[in-house]
């Protein structure tokens, strides 16, 4: 009686001390959460071609405690289904019982396969895959997704939100006996919207580009380069490569310094193809016309240092020369010249409202910002002013460069460069985009359209003239610069070689820039080497985009034909300074 009475005195105290408690233990334990699986939505260009998507993807795990065969009879049908030796499936299955994992990212083909052979004790389990249909094309720009299934670089993870569906769960209740029923009636799962990120890029330019860019790198054994090309009035980037890039199917098996998309992270210094901003800014500061003339004596003294022109030794002295031959020669001391006609102070000033040593804003993750010395240090040092008047001492990204020369080609604007549309449904209308800076002014439409003019003179008789494509008016600066060492200072003989075409010149649409990282040899320069790549890259933008002719005259007898923008097809030397 005693015992009975101290049991239901221990049960009244669990009920109405602990009730509550061990209730939501209890229920904890029996309550399951079942979580829908929804696809993340895809990638795709601006003709609606495929560049990242989700397909079925299987785990495959085997329980060998439910065999009702042996391990090795097992294993001899399972091997070649999976192409996995038989001996390896049993050697695994006999290191368990259950919950062995033999094999992921199963296609859903191998995975019926599998279900066919109704052996009890395999066990597929659905998921889902990222799959990158374009192989490498797009590598810098898309990123990849990890096995958890979260973007790690590029869009991928900048667009982590828009490109992840909303998942919901349903709530589940374990019986007694072991069953799994659910809490209430649930409603039917919503299919997955039809949503997908929509990109400015042109998949057939960009497998152009990205074809002549490799085919530039290894002729001139460079190091790496990247090639972008950008509508100059809205900002899209129509094609984007660098090279080397990564599969994103198989990021895993590149080092990490793959999937940074250099053409926005990392630094270097322009060198000529900076004379053309220089000298919208001496334009735009009212402190000299553009019919000037300036004085050329093959090199100048700044202080302790001397600057020279590339071919003082055998030019010498030019003389008078206007500002066209400037820049159509690659003058350095007539660059110092007219960059004279500011104060440092007042350059200065004019850096800092181009945006130097600012970000871009362009929708890529890891923009980094160009570098610009402080006011004081470059206002102190004549030669500071004198070096950046040819483009260097100053630092900036490849994007950042192309943004400013397009404001040459655009009536003096500065656009934001991006590579994202927006969210478009089905029938591919717009339904969401992301916010953008608006454009800004730098340069007057009149200081813009003179630079340009003397830009197109650079490729019809100056440095840029490897450039030059029949019936086409063609703007372009060149560039060959000393590489800056991580340590400070320069790497011995080491150059990067560029060039930037404003195409076309009598009603330019895009801006081109290639820039290249320690080509080899004696005449690799931004004439030799950059410009022809770029040409290359014109010629595909006239046929993939489709521009006609600027000088059709010059085309008489040729067959001039253009592909449509809308058809989802895949598949000379110059001479340059050098600072």
């Amino acid at each position: 009686m005693l015992g009975l009475l101290g049991l239901l005195a221990n049960l009244l105290r669990l009920q109405v001390f602990y009730g509550e408690e061990l209730q939501a233990r209890a229920q904890d334990q029996q309550t399951l959460w079942m979580r829908e699986m929804v696809p993340r939505r895809p990638i795709i260009d601006r003709n609606g071609n495929m560049i990242a998507v989700d397909r079925p993807a299987y785990t495959l795990y085997a329980h060998p405690l439910m065999f009702r065969e042996s391990s090795e009879a097992i294993a001899e049908a399972l091997a070649p289904v999976i192409d996995r030796p038989a001996q390896n499936l049993v050697q695994l299955f006999r290191s368990g019982e259950s919950g062995l994992k033999v094999i992921d990212r199963l296609p859903e083909a191998v995975a019926n396969s599998v279900s066919g052979l109704r052996k009890d004790g395999l066990e597929l389990v659905q998921g889902q895959e990222r799959l990158y249909p374009q192989q490498d094309l797009y590598g810098e720009i898309v990123g990849f997704v990890n096995s958890d299934r979260l973007g790690q670089a590029g869009l991928e993870m900048s667009y982590e939100e828009q490109l992840q569906r909303p998942m919901r769960e349903v709530e589940l209740r374990r019986t007694g006996l072991g069953a799994v029923l659910p809490e209430s009636t649930p409603e039917a799962f919503p299919t997955a919207d039809e949503l997908r990120l929509s990109l400015t890029v042109d998949s057939r330019l960009q497998r152009s580009v990205q074809q002549a860019l490799r085919d530039t790198i290894e002729t001139y054994g460079a190091q790496r380069g990247t090639v972008i090309v950008m509508d100059v009035k809205t900002g899209e980037i129509r094609s984007l490569v660098t090279e080397p890039t990564f599969n994103p199917n198989q990021f895993y098996r590149e080092s990490p310094e793959r999937y940074r998309n250099w053409a926005v992270s990392d630094l270097y210094e322009p060198g000529s193809t900076f004379k053309s901003v220089n000298l919208a800014i001496a334009l735009e500061s009212g402190n000299i016309q553009s019919g000037a003339s300036v004085v050329d004596d093959g090199q100048i003294f700044i202080g302790e240092w001397t600057i020279q022109n590339s071919d003082y030794d055998y030019a010498g002295a030019r003389g008078s020369q206007t500002l066209m031959d400037v820049l159509r020669l690659s003058s350095n001391v007539g660059m110092v010249r007219v960059m004279q006609h500011l104060s440092a102070d007042e350059y200065y000033t004019w850096l800092e409202t181009i945006g130097l040593g600012s970000l871009t804003g362009i929708d890529l993750p890891s923009e980094i910002e160009g570098i610009l010395k402080p006011r004081e240090d470059f206002v102190a040092d004549p030669v500071e002013a004198a070096v950046a008047a040819f483009g260097q001492g100053i630092s900036l990204t490849p994007i950042q460069m192309l943004q400013l020369q397009s404001s040459l080609a655009n009536g003096g604007m500065l656009v934001t460069p991006h590579v994202v549309t927006g969210m478009v449904d089905a029938e591919n209308q717009l339904q969401w985009s992301p916010d953008r800076s608006a454009p800004r002014r730098v340069f007057s439409p009149q200081t813009a359209q003179s630079v340009l003019q003397m830009m197109e003179a650079v490729v019809d008789d100056g440095t840029g003239e490897a450039a030059q494509i029949p019936g086409y008016r063609v703007a372009g600066k060149t560039g060959t610069a000393q590489k800056a060492s991580a340590q400070g200072g320069y790497v011995d003989g080491a150059r990067i070689v560029s060039f930037v075409s404003l195409f076309p010149s009598d009603n330019p649409q895009y801006s081109i820039l290639a820039v290249i990282d320690e080509p080899q040899g004696g005449d690799a320069y931004g004439g030799t080497v950059a410009a022809p790549l770029v040409k290359t890259v014109i010629e595909s933008i006239i046929t993939t985009l489709g521009v006609p002719p600027s000088r059709p005259e010059e085309l008489a007898g040729d067959r001039w034909n253009v592909q449509s923008a809308e058809e989802p097809v895949y598949e000379n030397e110059g001479w340059d300074d050098w600072e």
